[in-house]
């Protein structure tokens, strides 16, 4: 069960400090909702992984203990099973922490669950299209108990034989209305995972070794290995890509206390456009590169109806992709289609479906990775009050290692920064950063870049990627006071 919060914790957890903080990040301090009254509880850094060993043979998988949980998303009330493997029988443990700022320690002990007596579970074989699809005996069910806030939940694995950990990842949504919306990018986190060896989305067979295809499909059904790419983290290993670059933003906006709900991919697939709307502002953060089709026409109704976008992402809204059977993703077309350059990348993405620049403003643009400096272009725009920022000023490293460029026909549409990026093999590309109006005195901002979220907070655990011959600087106050004027606007 919950823990409960003393008294004492409760009252003194309001510091002057922390309402100077809130003062800053939106104008006035926290307000008493839910995601400010979750973060009064205990904090603690126990949430992340001490000891991680990875397989010789299958280098980001953890066979000595790891699983996965059977819902992506769950509501308070709502039950869902984890399923857990170890290399040798013995008990395994598993302690829920819901991460936020906590007093900037990341997380909150929830429960313990166990231990429970654990076996080896079979890797499942390679079934048609590639899929690794696991069929494991659950440890145990649980119960989420009504009262848990949303947020994005780990549970710890921990063995009693060995002292090796590793995660499993579920996010707790919710109906209420809030002043934000935090959409986790639960595909993409599904289509790069190697589990158990090579089997994610960008795995195939082909003989001319296009990585971008279709015929390739990945299940939820597995735990999540080590993130392969970019940066070489342990802690995602269980935990998809959110603790890389998602959780910074998480972080901060929970430190600030700005009212937050969270929600998987799969949520906005199901609920729509009634449920975005139940917030005041959608935010895409970091690496946010597959959508339903069902996905797309939900934020463009959203937007029509008044709700504020954030694209603090890089690569988003890129590739379609359908769920053929539950908990199964492929990769079907290209948002507007294959673009000249690309070719030699992609092939055979059948399905037919509009540019994502209508919807961010701007799209993913070829070379489409590199490194740059964040350069501003209009300075006079609102979103740079009290930045103190200039045309021609650079937040240095920001971009990365994904963007977006080439501005859409949209009315109103300004380009507030914009630069050139370099790749690994010194091909140039650009970006640009762009904001435009909606219908009913909403925004759509586009940020242009995965890291954005770094330059907001670094929580613990957190490593800055190299990639690209560049990498970000972490946190600044440029970056800071930026996002909380579009929040300040949004919440009106």
């Amino acid at each position: 069960m919950r823990r409960k919060t003393d008294r004492r914790e409760w009252l003194g957890a309001t510091t002057a400090g922390s309402i100077v903080a809130g003062a800053m990040a939106g104008g006035a301090p926290p307000a008493q909702n839910a995601i400010a009254l979750e973060n009064r509880g205990q904090g603690t850094a126990g949430w992340q992984l001490n000891y991680a060993r990875f397989d010789p043979s299958a280098k980001y998988r953890s066979s000595l203990i790891e699983g996965y949980s059977s819902r992506t998303s769950v509501r308070p009330g709502q039950a869902l099973s984890f399923c857990v493997s170890v290399q040798k029988p013995g008990p395994v443990t598993i302690d829920i922490y819901r991460l936020g700022h906590y007093q900037g320690l990341g997380g909150r002990h929830m429960t313990r669950l166990g231990p429970f007596d654990s076996r080896p579970q079979p890797t499942p074989p390679v079934g048609p299209m590639r899929l690794r699809r696991c069929q494991w005996e659950p440890a145990c069910e649980f119960r989420v108990p009504a009262d848990w806030t949303s947020g994005v939940y780990l549970g710890k694995l921990s063995a009693g034989h060995h002292r090796y950990q590793s995660y499993i990842i579920f996010i707790v949504t919710d109906d209420r209305p809030s002043e934000i919306l935090f959409q986790c990018s639960t595909n993409t986190w599904q289509a790069y995972n190697k589990w158990p060896e090579t089997h994610s989305l960008y795995d195939n067979d082909r003989p001319d070794r296009k990585p971008l295809v279709s015929g390739v499909r990945a299940s939820f059904d597995r735990p999540y290995a080590k993130y392969p790419q970019v940066v070489d983290h342990p802690l995602s290993l269980g935990s998809g890509e959110f603790l890389l670059w998602e959780f910074p933003f998480a972080f901060w906006l929970e430190q600030h206390g700005y009212d937050v709900r969270y929600c998987a991919n799969e949520d906005v697939d199901a609920g729509g456009a009634d449920f975005i709307a139940k917030s005041r502002a959608f935010l895409s953060v970091g690496h946010d590169e597959y959508w339903t089709r069902k996905q797309y026409d939900s934020c463009l109704e959203a937007v029509r109806r008044g709700v504020n976008f954030g694209f603090f992402s890089g690569n988003s809204v890129c590739f379609v992709i359908d769920s053929p059977e539950p908990r199964v993703i492929e990769r079907v077309g290209r948002y507007g289609g294959i673009r000249p350059g690309e070719e030699r990348h992609m092939a055979d993405l059948p399905v037919q479906a509009p540019t994502e620049a209508a919807l961010i403003g701007a799209q993913t643009v070829s070379p489409f990775n590199g490194s740059g400096d964040w350069t501003v272009t209009n300075p006079a725009h609102w979103i740079f009050e009290g930045t103190g920022m200039k045309k021609g000023d650079c937040i240095a490293g920001l971009v990365g290692w994904e963007f977006h460029g080439d501005p859409a026909p949209i009315p109103g549409l300004e380009v507030v920064a914009a630069g050139t990026t370099i790749n690994g093999g010194l091909a140039p590309s650009h970006y640009e950063a762009t904001i435009y109006p909606g219908p009913k005195g909403n925004t759509v901002f586009n940020a242009s870049t995965i890291f954005w979220a770094m330059g907001l907070s670094s929580p613990p655990g957190h490593i800055l990627p190299f990639v690209h011959d560049g990498r970000p600087l972490g946190p600044d106050p440029r970056v800071q006071k930026i996002t909380s004027n579009l929040l300040a606007r949004w919440r009106r």
